[in-house]
């Protein structure tokens, strides 16, 4: 099975959330309107689209192949976020077109979860399944009234990997347990930073500002908005991240755009020591560099804990096999599955058994020096506290906003600039 694995992770661009939202308020309610649903026979199939990879190549031919399953599935993967993202929208605003389970970025469920717009999607609320998964992630695709319209698939505890080759040629600690030291707050990474780039001046220190500033963005508590879903950017926290990144972006970023041709072309020609590893980052990093030795990860994260990314699978209102997507989509994130759906694509499962089970196999990764990865990542989730950052309803189209700001920085406008044209898009949203 071939892996998608490119723009795992991408937040929704400026304006899509609030557009999305507006459009699901009046969209029709699908096939809820008629109150009947056709019950799929073993010779018919379910569909499920998810994007990038979510592991789940190998379980759906094995379900396939069980003559005992009640129906068949069919899976569509779409390379990146972005792309499914548009399409979903559509779908989800016209009320048609949409296959029976559909994966949804983590930064997209706030939108989701408000009223109206969560009517477009079934409740998969199981009190059973209430301890399955991570409390954090759980909730995140609940509504306000308990309608749980998101099964969580995966989270991202952050850890960080490096080039252990390119340390040990800037004199810097290349073993696992003595760069801990060199990781344990923000000041000492951009500090080893700078040391770094007086004896690797052609290599930059991190693979993006975005990536750093999105790393550091997800220790602030309140990032864009209050607890109440006011918007709120004129915040010390925040400023004190766009400032910090905006100091080092022209001494130690590389200064191009995650995910970018060049960014990619970065792995494989020594372009940078550093960046930022949720689990979903370990593929992207083999893929874009397979022949590279050198890699590994460190159990630790500047400040102490951060979570980037995680998905949910979820089955639209207009889908008309609503009964069997909800059974399906409770398989795909049993502990069974999860564990082998990690195991296909690195991701951090959120369910809380297969976090242990893959803990306990203690399995190593030779691609990162034998790094226990597993064991890595469930440390680093522990060190995640809990509901930090706040992700209001406007997150989504803030971070697009925040981003664009500090790539304009890094293409050379002044930050303050820059950072005045960010409130100014901010103010134009309320």
């Amino acid at each position: 099975m071939s892996k998608i694995s490119k723009s795992w992770r991408r937040g929704l661009a400026a304006g899509a959330v609030a557009t999305l939202v507006a459009g699901l308020v009046g969209a029709c309610g699908g096939s809820d309107d008629t109150g009947e649903q056709a019950k799929l026979g073993k010779d018919d199939t379910l569909t499920i689209t998810t994007f990038s990879e979510f592991g789940y190549g190998d379980l759906i031919e094995q379900w396939n192949a069980d003559p005992d399953r009640p129906f068949k599935v069919k899976q569509t993967v779409v390379a990146e976020w972005d792309t499914w993202k548009q399409s979903l929208t559509t779908g989800l605003q016209s009320g048609e077109g949409l296959t029976d389970i559909v994966g949804i970025e983590g930064d997209m469920m706030p939108a989701l979860v408000a009223e109206g717009a969560s009517e477009q999607f079934v409740d998969l609320t199981d009190k059973e399944l209430d301890s399955r998964w991570m409390e954090s992630k759980y909730l995140e695709g609940q509504t306000a009234d308990g309608k749980q319209i998101g099964y969580p698939t995966d989270a991202g505890p952050e850890a960080f990997c490096y080039r252990a080759d390119l340390f040990e040629k800037a004199g810097l600690p290349s073993d696992r347990e003595a760069v801990k030291e060199l990781f344990k707050d923000w000041d000492t990474y951009f500090a080893t930073g700078e040391q770094f780039k007086k004896k690797m001046p052609k290599t930059a220190w991190y693979d993006s500002s975005g990536a750093i500033a999105q790393a550091m963005l997800n220790q602030v508590e309140y990032p864009f908005q209050t607890k109440d879903q006011k918007i709120d950017v004129d915040n010390p926290e925040l400023r004190e991240v766009y400032d910090t990144v905006s100091q080092y972006a022209s001494t130690q970023s590389t200064k191009v755009e995650q995910w970018g041709e060049d960014w990619t072309a970065n792995f494989t020609n020594d372009g940078f020591a550093t960046i930022p590893c949720p689990g979903w980052m370990f593929a992207n990093i083999k893929d874009s560099a397979p022949e590279v030795k050198g890699w590994d990860i460190v159990d630790a994260f500047p400040g102490g804990g951060g979570n980037w990314g995680g998905s949910y699978l979820a089955v639209p209102a207009q889908s008309e096999h609503q009964d069997e997507a909800k059974e399906f989509a409770n398989y795909l994130t049993t502990a069974e599955s999860q564990v082998a759906a990690s195991k296909v694509a690195g991701n951090f499962p959120a369910n809380l058994e297969a976090q242990t089970v893959l803990a306990d196999e203690n399995a190593t990764d030779p691609y990162f020096n034998n790094a226990p990865t597993s064991q890595i990542l469930a440390s680093r989730a522990e060190a995640v506290p809990a509901g930090v950052p706040f992700k209001g309803d406007k997150y989504s189209d803030i971070l697009g906003l925040f981003q664009q700001a500090i790539r304009r920085v890094d293409e050379g406008t002044d930050p303050e600039k820059s950072w005045a044209t960010f409130v100014e898009g901010v103010e134009g949203m309320s």
